[in-house]
């Protein structure tokens, strides 16, 4: 059965693989080595684990087995808006399809909701279909692109 949770302190090994996994697999992908910029691994866990209630790391979980995790933020916009961003979610490649990433989306929402959020944003890269979806099986849709262009 699936099981999306709040990391724990034993959970360190697991989201640090898994992690690791999911940063390769963006740097791979179109738009993903801007995404991850100079980001390790350490500091995005140690930014999404901070003590507050800014943010959440969660860990998705099957037949009790860590396989995948999700990491959502709140930051306040515009007109004291407050908006949710899943900035990470990554379930490792043999456990997708079981409901893992499902579990953690509405578990990311739900925080997201409780914190009184307006919105929840996710991120997809370029021609990344499966990932955009996903989400949109979620509920989200696309209301922006943000295109770029490098000055060096």
């Amino acid at each position: 059965m699936e099981l999306a949770r709040p990391a724990r302190a034993e959970d360190r090994q697991a989201c640090t693989r898994l992690l690791s996994q999911a940063l390769v697999a963006a740097e791979s992908m179109r738009g993903g080595a801007a995404l991850v910029g100079d980001a390790t691994t350490v500091t995005l866990l140690d930014q999404w684990t901070q003590p507050g209630d800014t943010a959440s790391l969660m860990v998705g979980e099957y037949e009790g087995v860590v396989v995948g995790l999700l990491a959502v933020t709140t930051a306040h916009g515009p007109r004291a808006v407050v908006n949710g961003l899943i900035a990470c979610c990554y379930v490792e490649t043999g456990a997708r399809g079981v409901g893992v990433g499902t579990a953690l989306m509405d578990a990311a929402v739900a925080w997201c909701a409780e914190r009184g959020c307006d919105s929840v944003d996710a991120l997809a890269l370029p021609g990344d279909r499966t990932t955009k979806q996903r989400l949109e099986a979620s509920g989200f849709t696309a209301r922006l692109l943000t295109l770029s262009r490098r000055l060096d």
